[in-house]
C-alpha cells in the first residue's frame, strides 16, 4: 500500500510514530506524504500536509472547497502508522483535507471508508470566510461610526 510505503520515509525521531498518507486524486493519480517531525514539535508536518502539498505540486490541486470549479482534486485518502494500521487524521488535517477533497472525500478507517463530512461536521469553509470577510469600505464605515461614538 502506498501509505505504508510513505510511512517508511517518515522522519519521526521524537515520537517514534511514523505516519504515511496516500490519496487518490481525480484522474487516477496517487499522491503520498509522510510526517516530518521537528524538535519544537509545533513545526512538525503531518503526513496529510505532505500529501496535500504533493497534490498541489503535481498540478492536481484545484478544489471546489477552495472556490475552484470542477470536481474535487482528492477523492479518497488513507492514513496509516508505520505498521500499516489506519490512523484518523487530526482536526487540523481534516480541515486541510476538506479544502483538497470536499466533504465527500472518502477517508479510510479501521471500519472502512467514511466521508470526511461525517468526521468533520459543521466544518469551516471558504464560504464562511468569504461571508465574514470585511471589505475595505465596510471597515472604513465601521471605524468612522466608532470614532463618532467615542467623541
Amino acid at each position: 500500500m502506498a501509505a505504508t510505503a510513505a510511512a517508511d520515509h517518515a522522519y519521526a525521531p521524537y515520537s517514534g510514530l511514523r505516519v504515511g498518507a496516500a490519496g487518490l486524486a481525480a484522474g487516477g493519480k496517487v499522491v503520498t506524504g509522510c510526517n516530518v517531525e521537528n524538535a519544537s514539535y509545533g513545526l512538525t508536518l503531518c503526513a496529510e500536509c505532505g500529501l496535500v502539498s504533493a497534490l498541489h505540486a503535481s498540478g492536481a490541486g484545484a478544489s471546489p472547497a477552495a472556490g475552484a470549479q470542477g470536481p474535487p482534486a482528492l477523492l479518497a485518502v488513507a492514513v496509516v502508522a508505520g505498521d500499516g494500521e489506519p490512523l484518523l487524521p487530526c482536526g487540523r488535517c481534516r480541515q486541510l483535507l476538506l479544502e483538497a477533497g470536499g466533504g465527500d472525500l472518502l477517508v479510510d478507517t479501521a471500519d472502512g471508508p467514511v466521508e470526511l463530512k461525517v468526521l468533520l461536521p459543521a466544518a469551516f469553509t471558504g464560504t464562511d470566510l468569504a461571508s465574514r470577510r470585511e471589505n475595505r469600505e465596510n471597515r472604513e464605515n465601521r471605524e468612522n461610526r466608532e470614532n463618532r461614538e467615542n467623541r
